[in-house]
């Protein structure tokens, strides 16, 4: 009986699919609808509805929406020396980077971190950058992810620069950023682990992820840190630095010594703190956050 009765449900569900892909009603909402009440249903697990939601939303999804700012790039500039770019490459993490002509202020190309290899080791061979650039793809701010996802696969992309209506760079995007827009956020060697404790002590120090929370922060240590400019901790080292900070540099805030311990070309990840009076005993009002 049961199965008699699973079965009818499974065929219901497979109807309704079918006369919305294939006839009225063609609205998204209503598929969507349909996809949700599969998933309650137990015939699709959650990561795959969040698969499909993340599909539907990436066709209406554009590339200002995602893409990284000219503001908070990782670039490499033509001019420099071949052992300034190699430490640029190993202190951002990333394989590819575009590279600009300063004067002209103008992406030329995007280099390929495993291109340099061979120079890296043969400190005396003559080291020509231009010749090793690859052609960067421009594309503009409106241009849709699921065209764009398509692009990189026919073209074997995985950078493309984008430019606003003026022909200026307003910043870059990858095929990761658009796969997570799909799956979700795709975690690498070079990502911080967000499990656990966002503040933890550390001796006279404290380490504190960037997404905690300003009011956390406030209540932890019985501070008086502005919400308004911005949500969480890294958000407020940001503002007061006017830009994205890289790993080593330092703010101080209100009684706060911050020191960026981790971040990449899209935000902050980890810092650490310490209050500017040593003397001073900071003495949390709750269990760590």
């Amino acid at each position: 009986m049961n199965d008699e009765r699973s079965e009818s449900s499974h065929k219901s569900w497979l109807e309704r699919l079918g006369s919305a892909l294939m006839g009225e009603p063609k609205d998204r909402d209503e598929l969507m609808e349909l996809l949700r009440d599969a998933q309650q249903r137990e015939l699709l697990d959650a990561d795959s509805f969040k698969m499909m939601e993340g599909v539907m939303k990436v066709s209406e999804t554009q590339v200002r929406d995602v893409m990284i700012p000219r503001a908070q790039m990782v670039i490499l500039e033509s001019d420099w020396s071949l052992e300034r770019l190699i430490a640029e490459i190993v202190e951002s993490g990333h394989s590819r980077l575009p590279v600009i002509d300063q004067s002209k202020d103008n992406v030329i190309g995007i280099l390929i971190a495993k291109d340099l290899l061979s120079h890296a080791f043969d400190p005396h061979e003559t080291f020509d950058l231009n010749a090793l650039l690859r052609p960067a793809k421009f594309i503009p701010e409106s241009k849709r992810l699921n065209i764009l996802l398509k692009e990189f696969r026919s073209n074997r992309l995985h950078i493309a620069i984008v430019v606003d209506e003026y022909g200026g760079v307003a910043g870059l995007i990858t095929i990761e950023d658009v796969l997570e827009e799909i799956v979700g956020e795709i975690d690498d060697e070079h990502d911080t682990d967000d499990t656990g404790a966002f503040i933890r002590p550390q001796g006279g120090t404290f380490i504190i992820k960037a997404l905690t929370p300003v009011e956390d922060f406030n209540e932890y240590f019985k501070a008086n840190l502005s919400d308004e400019r911005a949500d969480t901790v890294g958000g407020l080292v940001m503002m007061e630095l006017g830009r994205l900070p890289k790993g080593g540099e330092t703010v101080d805030l209100d009684r706060f010594h911050f020191r960026v311990l981790r971040a990449d070309n899209r935000r902050i990840h980890l810092l650490e703190m310490t209050p500017h009076d040593e003397q001073e005993t900071v003495s949390p009002t709750t269990e760590e956050v």
